[in-house]
């Protein structure tokens, strides 16, 4: 019997500094540590990852990571998204599969990798990321994007509207909430690389819709346990109530 090897799993954190809605927030103080910081060490916590990389924009996040020893790779700040910077980081740093961390994702558990990476025990799986039940306050929030999928869990769409549409008002409709963190296979990742902006993604803002159109197989897994990414202050300050009472118990 042949044993096939552990695939090599990369974590890699997108450290953009010129963040338009909350401009430096990957180094915004929480609970007397840089948003980063807090990233990093959730992420490091994950055993799935055999290694983790904050992908950083500029010197000033590089200090940063020198200042607590973390390990990071400069990549050009031109990059439109943390996707590109994940392609670049693949460029010299060889993995199966790579694991994109959002950089304000502070509340990140162990139990969202392992739920991201369980689809990839089917070859046919290109990338996968995460979905979790939508709070009602959210179904019609335009900034939580929600996702419908098919019976397997293959993404058919995602959008900022609410989907799908109870168009009899039944109650009926389950409602799920795209979390963002997304894995992809090493090949998975150089063809999304190479499509340009797609023209439902422009239209939605959505950067995964560029993988719908261009047929890659993007897989949906489920975890109860929802994230507060970091866009604004109000959400700033819900992360540093969590993480705060975390540190007392």
């Amino acid at each position: 019997m042949t044993l096939q090897a552990k695939p090599r799993i990369l974590g890699v954190i997108p450290a953009r500094l010129a963040s338009t809605r909350l401009p430096g927030k990957v180094l915004r103080p929480i609970a007397g540590e840089p948003l980063l910081a807090w990233v990093y060490r959730a992420a490091r916590a994950c055993p799935d990852l055999d290694e983790v990389l904050i992908a950083a924009d500029s010197a000033e996040v590089q200090t940063v990571c020198a200042r607590y020893n973390f390990p990071c790779i400069m990549t050009s700040p031109d990059l439109p998204s943390g996707t590109d910077r994940l392609h670049a980081v693949a460029q010299t740093h060889r993995a199966d599969i790579y694991v994109n961390i959002q950089g304000d994702e502070p509340l990140l558990r162990p139990e969202h990798i392992a739920a991201l990476l369980a689809p990839f025990a089917q070859p046919h799986v290109d990338v996968t990321t995460l979905k979790v039940r939508c709070a009602p306050h959210e179904i019609a929030n335009p900034n939580a994007v929600k996702v419908v999928t098919a019976t397997d869990g293959r993404a058919l769409y995602f959008s900022r509207a609410t989907i799908p549409f109870d168009r009899d008002n039944t109650g009926s409709a389950t409602y799920w909430k795209h979390l963002g963190l997304y894995a992809y296979r090493h090949a998975a990742l150089q063809r999304f690389a190479s499509f340009p902006p797609s023209p439902l993604e422009t239209t939605e803002r959505l950067e995964q819709l560029r993988l719908l159109e261009n047929g890659l197989a993007l897989y949906v897994a489920e975890t109860a346990h929802d994230t507060v990414g970091v866009d604004t202050e109000a959400d700033l300050q819900r992360v540093e109530a969590v993480l705060k009472a975390r540190l007392t118990l």
